[in-house]
C-alpha cells in the first residue's frame, strides 16, 4: 500500500528542517523578489486536504518512491524549474510551455512547439493526478519506467529543450537565485540532475486533482452507480453511459479502462469500500482502434518495444480536466470532446491489435451507437470531471515576475 508515503513526506520534511536548522535558508531573508514571488512560508502541498470520499479510493495507487516523498521546499524548488525557461537550451522554453496551468497541464496545440521551432511527436498530456498512475510509466508508449525518469527526457530532447544533463547542472547551479531553493530542499546548494529529477517529479505528483462537480458528486452519494442530487439530469444519463450502467452486459464502455479496479458492474448495494471511483486513467496501454493497420507514422508501445501485437497501443490518460486538454489523443487528432465521443460511438477501426473490450461479440470493433442525445449526454457528464481551482490556484502557477 503505497498512500502512506504521502503521510511519510511530513516526517521526511521535518527532517529536512532538521538539517537545515544551522543555515539561514528563508527564502524572505534572500533577495531574489525581483526574480521569483514565493511565500516566506512555502505553501502546503506534502499534506493535500483530500476529500473524505477520495483518500480510500487512490490507496494502492500513489506511485511515489521512498526516496522521493513529496515535501514543500522540494515542490516550491521544482515549481521554479519547472517555469524556468533557463531550462532550454536558448532559454525559449519551459516545463511548464508545453503544460499550462490553464489548459490542465496540458497543450491546446495537436503537437507542442520546441526551443527551435520544431514540433513534437506527440500530444502533451495533462499532468492531474500524475502521481495516482498506478502503470508508473510515462509519456503515451510508455518508456520512462519512473516519473524521475521522465521530467529529465524532454530536457534532454533535441527538439523540445535541447540540453544535455551535464549542461543543465552547469547552468542551473551558475543562477544564484536557486541557492536557497536547493539548501532548502536537499540541505545543501549544490546542483545534481538527480535532485533536479526529484523536484520536478515532486511538483509534478503534487498536482492533485479533487475539487469537480463529480467529487462533490460521490462525496454525497458514495456511489457511482446511483443519480448524484448535484448533477442535471444530462449528466446523470452521461454517468450511467460513462459506467455502463445502461448496457450491463458489455465491457466496452468507458469504465473498463478509465476507472481500473472499480467495482464489479453488478450494480448492487453498498459499493465495497476501497472501490476506485476517483482515479479516471486506465491501468495499461490499449488499443482503441484509432487507425486500420500498423502502416502509419506512430505505433505506440508497440513500436517502442518491438513487440508487433502491441503497435497502436497508447497510454489510457487521466480524464480529469478532459474539457481543458483540447486536442486529444496522442497525436491531436480529435479536436472536441464531440469528436471523442463519435470515436467510441461509431468510428472504432478493426485494427489488427484491437484491445479485446474494444471488440464486440464476433470480434470485430465494438460501437456504442448512441443517439445524439446519449452523446451530448456522455460530453456533459465528462465536462463535471473539471477542476477550475485548480487552474487558477496561486501555488501551480508561473513564480516568476517576469
Amino acid at each position: 500500500m503505497k498512500f502512506p508515503k504521502i503521510i511519510f513526506a511530513l516526517t521526511a520534511f521535518s527532517v529536512f528542517v532538521a538539517c537545515n536548522s544551522d543555515d539561514n535558508n528563508d527564502i524572505s531573508n534572500n533577495d531574489y523578489s525581483d526574480i521569483y514571488n514565493l511565500p516566506s512560508t512555502p505553501y502546503n502541498y506534502s499534506n493535500p486536504n483530500f476529500p473524505e470520499t477520495f483518500t480510500p479510493y487512490v490507496l494502492g495507487f500513489d506511485n511515489t518512491p521512498t526516496d522521493n516523498p513529496i515535501t514543500d521546499d522540494g515542490v516550491t524548488l521544482g515549481r521554479v524549474l519547472f517555469y524556468d525557461k533557463n531550462m532550454s537550451a536558448n532559454n525559449t522554453k519551459a516545463c511548464a510551455s508545453c503544460h499550462l496551468q490553464e489548459f490542465g497541464f496540458s497543450d491546446n496545440k495537436p503537437k507542442s512547439e520546441g526551443f527551435e521551432g520544431g514540433h513534437t511527436f506527440r500530444n502533451s498530456i495533462g499532468f492531474a493526478n500524475t502521481g495516482f498512475y498506478k502503470a508508473e510509466n510515462m509519456f503515451w508508449d510508455h518508456r520512462a519506467a519512473t516519473l524521475e525518469e521522465q521530467v529529465l527526457m524532454p530536457i534532454q530532447d533535441d527538439v523540445e529543450m535541447g540540453m544535455t544533463l551535464e549542461g543543465l547542472v552547469e547552468k542551473i547551479g551558475a543562477l544564484d537565485y536557486y541557492n536557497p531553493l536547493f539548501e532548502n530542499a536537499f540541505g545543501s546548494k549544490t546542483v545534481t540532475s538527480d535532485k533536479i529529477s526529484k523536484a520536478l517529479s515532486q511538483f509534478v505528483r503534487s498536482i492533485y486533482s479533487f475539487n469537480t462537480k463529480y467529487d462533490e458528486g460521490i462525496e454525497i452519494t458514495n456511489d457511482i452507480f446511483v443519480d448524484f442530487p448535484n448533477f442535471t439530469a444530462q449528466e446523470n444519463l452521461g454517468k450511467d453511459i460513462f459506467n455502463g450502467k445502461l448496457t450491463p452486459g458489455a465491457i466496452g464502455t468507458c469504465i473498463t479502462c478509465h476507472m481500473p479496479n472499480a467495482t464489479p458492474l453488478h450494480f448492487e448495494q453498498p459499493v465495497p469500500d476501497n472501490a476506485n471511483q476517483v482515479i479516471f486513467s486506465g491501468a495499461e496501454p490499449d488499443n482503441i482502434g484509432l487507425d486500420e493497420d500498423i502502416n502509419v507514422e506512430d505505433n505506440g508501445v508497440g513500436a517502442f518495444l518491438g513487440i508487433e501485437s502491441l503497435y497502436g497501443h497508447f497510454k489510457t490518460p487521466s480524464l480529469r480536466n478532459l474539457e481543458l486538454t483540447a486536442p486529444y489523443m496522442h497525436d491531436g487528432r480529435f479536436a472536441t470532446l464531440e469528436e471523442v465521443v463519435e470515436h467510441y460511438s461509431t468510428g472504432v477501426k478493426p485494427h489488427p491489435y484491437l484491445s479485446a473490450h474494444m471488440k464486440d461479440g464476433d470480434g470485430g470493433p465494438r460501437h456504442l451507437n448512441l443517439t445524439d442525445e446519449e452523446s451530448a449526454a456522455l460530453v456533459a457528464f465528462l465536462k463535471t470531471l473539471t477542476d477550475y481551482e485548480l487552474i487558477y490556484d496561486e501555488k501551480f502557477s508561473d513564480p516568476f515576475v517576469d
